[in-house]
């Protein structure tokens, strides 16, 4: 391994309480001096005003989070070899096999950046195929580091993404594709909770399905007997298919993405519903607008509306239209499950969103549960950041 000459960024007086309590972002505001010459994605030493250090991180010149740290516990230049990130994905495989994945779910999030301590990192498993996500410069610059960690503990097919933010304020110049070349033959298919799903990885959204709803999927599973049930930007169907699986009379799925749609009746069919389920290509405001109201079990999970901190105002006028529409029109005694997905959104201002689009109803509505990301997508609590996903499941008089 190489000295620990790493360059180092000091911070201001006082500045280094959060890396003190694990926080892993440095915020370009916090920092006194920068060593010269410093590139986008260099890994650095993080020290305190008086020296000492605080952890070692990759560099990002122009995010407002200037250090992402993945290593609070020894200094130097470890992160070098392959074997330094093959135990961190070790420890975090280690985390999905004993609580996520079994005979009857092979896909789940295997890195959840900040969440492993690999913060610029995602990795999805989809049956044989793992689909990893590179966010920022220094996480590409030690691709082929990550590469050979991933192919040591038994992963070849490896699909590449690049967030698209990634490539604009990180730099990450990755090309998209298959790692190696090694595609696996046939349409890619997975099992969740013993359901069958197709994945489009190549055109999907994120990185081909949504596995951070899979708890909240079994748990509408739960109240789907007898019900009918209208799933809202409903991408590949996932809500719908569990809903049929656990009773419910009908599924309708609308979505504005016509690809998405074929995806989800593709879904239905391969789970012998096609019968019970309606995919509807629609814009979902207008849909729910002229809806008649036969539903009695509703799904909301809309895409972030606040990508950043600035359209977190237009996104809470988004979310309260969409919950109102639902609270109008739902069957008495109906369920809702609404969700936010956005960071900006925080679970007391989705809860009062909420609040509100309920009290203009003028209807009653009592909370059942609050769901959250499930488990793969573990949060580390010294960031709380990590924590996007909110739900709220709704009964509606």
């Amino acid at each position: 391994p190489m000295s620990s000459s790493l360059p180092f960024i000091t911070l201001l007086p006082k500045r280094e309480k959060s890396l003190i309590n694990r926080h892993p972002w440095v915020f370009s505001g916090a920092i006194a001096k920068l060593p010269p010459k410093l590139a986008n994605g260099d890994a650095v030493d993080v020290l305190a005003a008086d020296g000492r250090w605080l952890g070692t991180g990759f560099y990002s010149p122009k995010s407002q989070i200037s250090v992402r740290i993945f290593d609070f516990e020894a200094q130097g230049s470890a992160h070098t070899t392959a074997a330094y990130w093959a135990a961190k994905i070790a420890n975090a495989l280690h985390l999905r096999q004993q609580y996520v994945a079994t005979a009857a779910t092979n896909a789940y999030r295997l890195l959840h950046a900040e969440g492993d301590w690999v913060p610029g990192l995602i990795a999805d498993v989809y049956a044989n195929v793992l689909v990893v996500q590179i966010g920022t410069k220094g996480m590409q610059l030690i691709w082929p580091l990550l590469a050979e960690a991933f192919a040591s503990l038994g992963f070849a097919h490896i699909y590449l993404k690049v967030d698209k933010g990634a490539h604009q304020v990180e730099g990450v110049t990755l090309a998209e594709g298959w790692a190696a070349d090694k595609k696996p033959k046939g349409a890619l298919q997975i099992l969740e909770n013993g359901l069958k799903f197709q994945v489009d990885i190549l055109n999907g959204q994120k990185t081909g399905f949504f596995l951070d709803q899979r708890d909240a999927r079994l748990l509408l599973k739960q109240y789907a007997p007898g019900r009918k049930v209208l799933n809202t930007f409903s991408y590949s169907g996932g809500f719908s298919i569990y809903a049929l699986a656990g009773g419910a009379t009908a599924a309708v799925s609308v979505d504005v993405s016509a690809e998405a749609i074929a995806l989800a009746d593709a879904n239905a069919k391969l789970n012998g519903m096609e019968a019970q389920h309606t995919g509807i290509t629609s814009d979902v405001f207008e849909y729910l607008d002229k809806m008649d109201e036969t539903f009695d079990m509703i799904v909301l999970d809309p895409p972030a509306f606040a990508k950043r901190s600035a359209d977190a105002q237009r996104a809470a006028r988004g979310y309260k239209q969409l919950n109102l529409a639902a609270f109008r029109k739902i069957k008495q005694g109906g369920i809702v499950f609404t969700f936010s997905c956005s960071h900006h959104i925080d679970r007391d201002l989705f809860r009062k969103i909420v609040f509100s689009a309920a009290a203009d109803s003028g209807r009653q509505v009592r909370i059942l549960h609050q769901t959250t990301q499930s488990p793969d997508h573990p949060i580390s609590i010294y960031h709380p950041e990590g924590e996007y996903l909110k739900g709220l499941v709704l009964e509606v008089s």
